[in-house]
């Protein structure tokens, strides 16, 4: 029994290698589209000594995210904004082999902004070509490229708090743009930036 399951485990082992070299380079060059450009991404495996259900391997996710910096194990060496790109970096890729039909993003603008923040719409938008993305941001850039944009808010009435969600219409999305763009000092200019903005993400989109 024990020789079946070495024998299993080990064939599960290489196959699990094979993958992860192929995972590596779908990564590393997701991660330069998303402006990590001398990231490096590597997935390390170790053995367990005793049979486990799962087989024995153990797998950690090493991450360089500048050039010169030594390899280290994801969870304790990246930013907010480093891991919110590398999820989605890894997220974009399985999604091409997961039976899933709803990914939902909950700030997956954390910590970037600019040029990254752009980069990170336009591969969410990819991901939403297959499937239905629901994407929670505060980032104009991103919001742009939404087909349907709701905001949430709360209100007061006879002493409670509510919650409510409410769909823009296109005129609303624009003054929305303009707000979370922190137009209050040059409301027009704001105004002028969201369209823009939408008009950047309906020409990246068709």
């Amino acid at each position: 029994l024990i020789h079946s399951y070495e024998k299993v485990a080990g064939e599960l082992t290489d196959l699990r290698r094979q993958l992860a070299r192929e995972l590596e380079k779908e990564v590393q060059l997701a991660l330069q589209e998303l402006q990590m450009k001398g990231a490096r991404f590597q997935i390390q495996f170790s053995v367990h000594d005793s049979p486990r259900r799962k087989g024995l391997d153990e797998v950690e996710y090493l991450i360089s995210p500048n050039p010169g910096e030594p390899l280290k194990p994801l969870s304790k060496i990246a930013s907010g904004g480093e891991i919110a790109r590398i999820m989605l970096a890894l997220k974009s890729i399985l999604a091409q082999v997961d039976d899933v039909e709803t990914v939902v993003f909950d700030e997956a603008d954390s910590g970037i902004g600019g040029l990254a923040a752009a980069s990170v719409a336009q591969k969410i938008f990819e991901i939403a070509r297959t499937r239905q993305v629901i994407c929670i941001t505060h980032s104009p850039q991103i919001a742009s490229f939404a087909d349907s944009h709701f905001v949430i808010f709360k209100e007061r009435s006879k002493g409670r708090t509510y919650t409510r969600v409410k769909r823009l219409s296109q005129e609303e999305r624009i003054r929305e743009l303009a707000r979370m763009l922190g137009g209050s000092a040059n409301w027009e200019t704001a105004v002028e930036h969201a369209k823009e903005l939408l008009h950047f993400a309906s020409r990246q989109k068709s």
